[in-house]
């Protein structure tokens, strides 16, 4: 089932920069798709459409066949969760289960419903046992996976996450990859981070200078030197994707 149709969007900024071009974008559900590009690709541009922080300038964003637009904003921003690559700019409250109950009780969800919803989603991420801690106690890890808990209570259909592995130490970028593999929704990830991408997202699409210029399996685009070069795409030194086992669905 489709649960993300992008067609023709385009957006001009106030000062006329034009950031994205006619983007199509499909994802089915339960795919895990890797949206990779050099800075000022549009990445981010594309990201704040998919739950109505950005409005189109130009064509549509629709999530389970129901459009992004300002009457539905509520609603879509269930069902799109997105996870900013600092998690400081998520937690805010005393306590990380106050920061988990934020979401769901703006909904209106009280009492036992709510709590289950806030140890279910901490309980995700590997995070119950700190439900009680401040967020600002936690290592940078703890609080982006307390981050990623804040999104899940919501009960999203889609997982949108901004550089996710960006500042984690080996151990923890391990920890949230298998955190990731192990949810039951559709994951889109704007990384840098091509090995990351490769092993967590079967399908990757590239996005640069406003306009998609490639979508397919993430190790074909990765192989494709002509495309990488083209796209100011870089592998880390030594690190070839065609001695990494695909991952699952890819």
């Amino acid at each position: 089932m489709r649960v993300l149709d992008v067609a023709g969007l385009a957006h001009v900024y106030p000062d006329g920069h034009q950031a994205l071009y006619g983007v199509d974008l499909h994802v089915d559900s339960g795919e895990r798709v890797a949206l990779l590009g050099p800075n000022g690709a549009g990445k981010t541009t594309l990201v704040l459409h998919l739950n109505g922080i950005l409005l189109p300038a130009a064509g549509s964003v629709t999530v389970s066949g129901m459009p992004v637009t300002k009457p539905n904003l509520q609603e879509v921003r269930r069902r799109v969760g997105i996870v900013f690559q600092d998690p400081d700019d998520q937690l805010f409250m005393p306590t990380v289960r106050d920061d988990v109950a934020f979401g769901p009780r703006n909904l209106g969800v009280r009492g036992a419903e709510l709590d289950r919803r806030v140890l279910e989603a901490l309980d995700q991420v590997g995070m119950v046992e700190y439900v009680d801690r401040p967020p600002h106690h936690l290592s940078f890890g703890q609080r982006r996976r307390v981050a990623v808990a804040t999104v899940l209570a919501m009960r999203p259909e889609i997982l949108v996450l901004d550089e996710p592995s960006s500042n984690l130490d080996p151990a923890s970028r391990r920890e949230l990859a298998d955190i990731l593999r192990s949810l039951d929704v559709t994951v889109l990830m704007v990384t840098h981070d091509l090995p990351y991408a490769l092993e967590l997202c079967p399908r990757s699409v590239v996005l640069s200078g406003g306009v998609m210029v490639a979508d397919g399996p993430t190790r074909a685009l990765l192989t494709d030197e002509e495309l990488m070069r083209a796209h100011r795409l870089e592998l880390p030194f030594g690190f070839d994707p065609r001695n990494v086992p695909v991952p699952e669905g890819g």
